[in-house]
């Protein structure tokens, strides 16, 4: 299975690309799409959507796994993510990818199976799932490799594989 993780935001988006297969993780591509603070907000939006737009088109990924937004104490910033993530979202939703969402608890447990994980120790794990000489830069870009592999842990499992098979679990 191929996911693409993304860690949203309109600075920075990270993005990681990763093969998943039977509880082991393969990176195939990541990065960050970076953009001006000084530029037109809309114009932002605009590079973020076209950037994934191409990652997905050269990865046709199976699934996108992004942090679920979650209220912060800055409502500007909050705002501004949202809007980012709705772009992102629409493109995911003009590829035809499923998109799954994920709290920083379920990556935490996913990655180090300890949900009160600091964040080097999720960026280290991540290292090395992934077999990575160090740890991705910029934080952004080792947060969406992380919410990939909780997809892929969540979707490997076999309560998850149950569950996606098994229509009358929701009659």
């Amino acid at each position: 299975m191929v996911i693409l993780g993304i860690d949203p935001g309109y600075a920075i988006v990270g993005y990681g690309v990763i093969r998943a297969d039977r509880g082991r993780f393969q990176p195939l591509e990541h990065g960050a799409v970076v953009t001006k603070a000084g530029e037109d907000f809309n114009r932002r939006l605009e590079i973020i959507y076209d950037s994934l737009e191409k990652v997905i088109a050269h990865w046709k990924p199976e699934a996108v796994a992004i942090e679920k937004l979650y209220f912060q104490n800055n409502q500007k910033t909050a705002i501004g993510v949202a809007e980012a993530r709705g772009v992102i979202l629409l493109a995911a939703q003009k590829a035809r990818v499923e998109v799954f969402e994920y709290t920083p608890l379920q990556v935490k447990m996913a990655v180090t199976g300890y949900g009160q994980a600091m964040k080097p120790q999720v960026m280290e794990m991540t290292r090395r799932l992934l077999c990575l000489k160090e740890v991705p830069k910029p934080d952004d870009t080792a947060d969406a490799l992380a919410m990939a592999i909780c997809h892929g842990q969540a979707a490997g499992s076999v309560f998850r594989r149950r569950m996606l098979t098994r229509s009358d679990c929701f009659k």
